[in-house]
């Protein structure tokens, strides 16, 4: 026994380096992660983990997509882009703090019974995952997403929140954020945007690599209507709290 000890004796000085080297990048990775939240507070955010994954993989498709991509504040965003995003992917996005736990029991409840699975991502979820992290379903990227959206909920106000997820989200195939999409589509800017145009660019969220807002499917037009529909339920008073 005494001869096992002293053979392993030897590795003792390594293994405490190996854990005061993880712990020190833990440390690392974990301050890395608040100053970023604390500086994109106010910094516009240009580019995000999701335009570098799908142009690797269009590239890895044998296709070339230019990045359409543009930042503009809040306030050169049609109100009506506001108010349908909110209706359409997150009706409690001003009031929640940053996960709707009705939603994710309605959801893991419907999972257990169909195939095609349904999610219940909030708005702040969304951010968090297109400017932190990568497209992935593994538990690892999941539980990251949670920690980010607590820091950005805790740091952010809902406006910031609303203002990056519209200028960052998905909206085609190599096209990202509002003031890109309106030029792309409507060849107009963001702020020009009617509710009908508002109401498609929302309606074609769930898969806007597929669906375009110009030439609508009757199930994006049946969402556009829901849309509408949902606005009306919420309210003025509800949107003037932004």
């Amino acid at each position: 026994m005494g001869y096992i000890r002293n053979k392993y004796a030897k590795y003792r000085p390594g293994l405490k380096t190996l854990k005061k080297r993880l712990i020190v990048a833990f440390l690392g990775l974990f301050a890395f992660s608040i100053l970023s939240v604390l500086i994109l507070k106010w910094l516009p955010v240009y580019y995000t983990p999701l335009v570098l994954w799908r142009s690797v993989e269009y590239g890895m498709g044998g296709k070339w997509v230019p990045v359409h991509k543009s930042w503009v504040p809040l306030e050169k965003i049609s109100p009506h882009l506001q108010k349908a995003v909110i209706a359409s992917e997150d009706p409690k996005f001003l009031h929640h703090f940053g996960f709707d736990i009705e939603a994710i029991g309605r959801a893991i409840d419907a999972n257990r019974k169909r195939k095609v699975k349904m999610g219940a991502s909030t708005i702040s979820q969304q951010t968090a995952k297109n400017v932190f992290l990568y497209p992935s379903r593994t538990y690892l990227r999941k539980g990251l997403e949670v920690y980010f959206t607590t820091l950005i909920e805790l740091v952010w106000d809902k406006r910031r929140i609303l203002e990056v997820y519209l200028n960052v989200v998905e909206l085609g195939p190599g096209i990202y954020g509002a003031e890109a999409a309106s030029q792309y589509y409507w060849k107009k800017s963001a702020a020009q945007l009617n509710p009908s145009e508002a109401q498609l660019f929302a309606a074609i969220l769930p898969n806007p690599r597929r669906w375009n807002p110009r030439h609508p499917t009757n199930f994006v037009l049946r969402r556009q209507n829901f849309i509408r529909r949902n606005i009306g339920l919420l309210g003025q008073a509800y949107f003037k709290a932004l």
